[in-house]
């Protein structure tokens, strides 16, 4: 057999070209109870306004954001539709990523009714999806530098017309997830709530600035999020605190990617004239991760005074460096004064080169509980600190980000089963387990290196080698007979659909059933239904966008008649694998995630073949990034011993493909249904 390099260009070639057509002992009170997300106030507040819900989804139609079906396909689209400044307000966000930046909403939340930008992680609040909601705020299609003609000592940034795309982090200053620069204040997001958001990509995770309007009050909850960027995980400056109103974060990791300037896992930095007796910022059960100093505050100059308390928190900085190399500033550093810093330690362990550090003078702070730290050997541990002899394991066990959960659970995904190959499908035959796979070289090759393999895979026997220059195939085993289709390999390119059928692996007889029409054919899957049979076949039609599935209907698998009917004219939709069950066709195929390099394996589902439903659950296979690339593509199910085997490929899908396989624990009826649960049968999706 031909070594898969080669096999590789071939399935990268045609397969690539498909896809370039297209976050002291005061008593917080902020959020008490939450038996109603969304309707957080402080306790001193005896009133709650309801406010209005809306709904953010890819899957939405983008209309008026009032529902899960018409949802807003942005977060922006839904901040911007906040109907007034009473609070009380919720955006409920289906888990994916959102690629946006520089987010600011029409009005802020109110004293008692805080309003709320939340992920529906868990799919409790009808999503139907589990997982982060990524605000990722790299923005490949922006070209973003300083602006040249910008005032003072940081000026904001400018979008240029011309030079992109620009892929990677966006490490421009005031280029983030949250709007805020020297001409517009972050204090917009005075009293809002932020649930289940994972915020990167760019100079800071979750945060905001008043730093055009210094000393403005700002209160604001964080609640398990994610905030990654290049300056900082999470920041609040240029603000004061509300002694009954903190600013809140709970249950979240921060970490920031660089060590220069004024950049640390949390930044805090509050314009009191003199120090408070109440923090401006509490972080409770936090994780913050840093190359320098998890907690940064101010800049050589500054003459304010922030008060900072953590409770049970976790404050890790990767900098050991030798004394006599450039170590860290110190888990705790203000390039200031430091008494303009204030810090309550609370139940807390700290991991760096040193705890504390200042431009000048000690920070002040207290300590309760136990409060441990673990420091470079020569370096002393403050008073009220326990000093720790031995690498805490378990405390650096959180340098990662926290997972969420995915509804890929229940799928248990497998290890490879073929290398170097791109497509296959299982079947049963006689009651046993088969693999059909299709074989093929790379880059052009003679008719006879294509062609097809049907292998028992308990014994690995090959059963049949059929339908030389042939690939793309499907199977069909109906009342004794293979019906086997595959698309003609010829001028480089994938023609018609062809069947073969055999009642015996032996003898095939072979027929073209799907004539190409200006265009060129792809994967093909074929199901039984009620009135006779349905296949899906994928095409390159050029009226669309790279590639869509077509239908066709048969009575006898012999003679075919093409549907109207199209599945993804406004988007990737690929290597299509159709069932019937219970009065559905469920569709498995190949979204490219646009606009990263990224393909997961998605369903929908239509009782007429016109009108489609997305699944909730969406994506049934993600990638994981490493042994499987950025890439699940090419789906196709069997359901054998109560059990549905779920065969998929992993790749680039550039260079390289692996099968792997996925088991799910029960029956196809239930796996399909399971992923539509909660969903009527008359809310089309676009």
């Amino acid at each position: 057999m031909i070594t898969f390099l080669q096999t590789k260009r071939s399935y990268g070639s045609w397969r690539q070209s498909r896809a370039l057509g297209l976050l002291a002992g005061l008593v917080v009170t902020v959020a008490p109870a939450r038996a109603l997300p969304g309707q957080e106030r402080p306790a001193s507040s005896p009133v709650n306004h309801q406010g209005a819900t809306l709904y953010v989804s890819k899957l939405g139609d983008n209309s008026d954001g009032s529902m899960w079906a018409k949802a807003f396909t942005t977060i922006q689209a839904a901040l911007l539709k906040i109907p007034d400044a009473s609070g009380g307000h919720r955006i409920i966000i289906r888990p994916d990523t959102y690629v946006e930046a520089n987010l600011y909403p029409a009005h802020k939340g109110a004293l008692g009714a805080y309003n709320v930008l939340m992920g529906d992680h868990d799919g409790s609040l009808g999503s139907g999806a589990r997982g982060w909601v990524v605000i990722d705020s790299s923005c490949p299609d922006k070209v973003v530098r300083t602006d040249p003609k910008g005032k003072g000592g940081n000026p904001r940034f400018i979008v240029l017309d011309k030079g992109g795309p620009e892929k990677g982090l966006k490490s421009i200053d005031w280029w983030g997830p949250w709007r805020c620069d020297p001409d517009f204040s972050g204090v917009i997001w005075d009293r809002w709530t932020f649930r289940n958001l994972y915020a990167t990509g760019s100079e800071g995770g979750m945060g905001w600035d008043m730093t055009c309007q210094p000393g403005a009050e700002f209160s604001a909850v964080v609640e398990d999020c994610v905030g990654i960027g290049r300056f900082a995980g999470a920041c609040v400056g240029g603000h004061v605190g509300r002694p009954a109103e903190p600013i809140v974060f709970r249950r979240c990791y921060f970490c920031c990617l660089d060590w220069w300037g004024d950049a640390g896992a949390a930044y805090v930095r509050a314009h009191h004239t003199r120090m408070p007796d109440y923090p401006d910022a509490v972080f409770e059960d936090c994780t913050l991760v840093s190359p320098d100093n998890a907690l940064e505050c101010g800049y050589p100059g500054f003459t304010g005074y922030t008060r900072v308390k953590f409770v049970n928190c976790r404050m890790i900085v990767l900098n050991f460096s030798q004394p006599v190399g450039t170590p860290s500033g110190g888990i705790i550093h203000t390039p200031l004064d430091g008494g303009q810093l204030h810090v309550d330690l609370e139940d807390c362990t700290l991991m760096g080169y040193k705890v504390f550090g200042a431009g000048k003078g000690d920070i002040q702070y207290t300590t309760k509980g136990t409060v441990r730290a673990y420091v470079q050997f020569q370096q002393s541990v403050p008073a009220g600190f326990e000093r720790l002899g031995l690498w805490p394991a378990e405390v650096f066990q959180g340098i990662a980000p926290p997972q969420r959960p995915t509804p890929r659970a229940e799928l248990a995904k497998g290890g490879v089963v073929l290398r170097d190959v791109c497509e296959v499908t299982p079947f049963l035959w006689h009651g046993r387990l088969c693999l059909m796979e299709a074989v093929r070289p790379g880059g052009g090759g003679q008719c006879q290196d294509y062609y097809i393999t049907l292998t028992d895979v308990e014994t690995g026997k090959v059963q049949a080698r059929l339908a030389e220059g042939y690939g793309l195939p499907s199977i069909l085993v109906h009342d004794g007979t293979a019906y086997v289709f595959a698309s003609r390999y010829e001028s480089a390119n994938w023609n018609d659909v062809t069947l073969f059928a055999s009642s015996d692996l032996k003898q095939w007889q072979q027929k073209v059933v799907i004539q190409q029409d200006k265009e060129n054919l792809f994967n093909s899957s074929v199901c039984a239904a009620d009135d006779g049979f349905v296949m899906a076949y994928e095409s390159n039609d050029p009226k669309y966008p790279p590639f869509t599935v077509k239908f066709a209907r048969s009575k006898d698998l012999l003679d075919w008649t093409k549907l109207p009917d199209i599945f993804g004219t406004d988007r990737y939709t690929a290597c299509p694998c159709i069932r019937y069950i219970n009065g559905y066709f469920y569709l498995m195929y190949t979204e490219h995630r646009t606009p990263r390099w990224f393909f997961e394996i998605w369903l929908a589902r239509s009782k007429d073949l016109k009108t489609w439903q997305l699944s909730p659950a969406n994506p049934v296979l993600s990638p994981n990034v490493g042994d499987e690339g950025i890439c699940t593509s090419d789906p196709d199910v069997v359901e054998y011993a109560g059990k549905m085997y779920l065969y998929y490929a992993v790749g680039d899908q550039r260079t390289w493909m692996n099968i792997k396989r996925a088991i799910y624990p029960g029956t196809l009826r239930e796996f399909f249904e399971n992923r539509f649960m909660n969903v009527p049968a008359t809310s089309p999706v676009p």
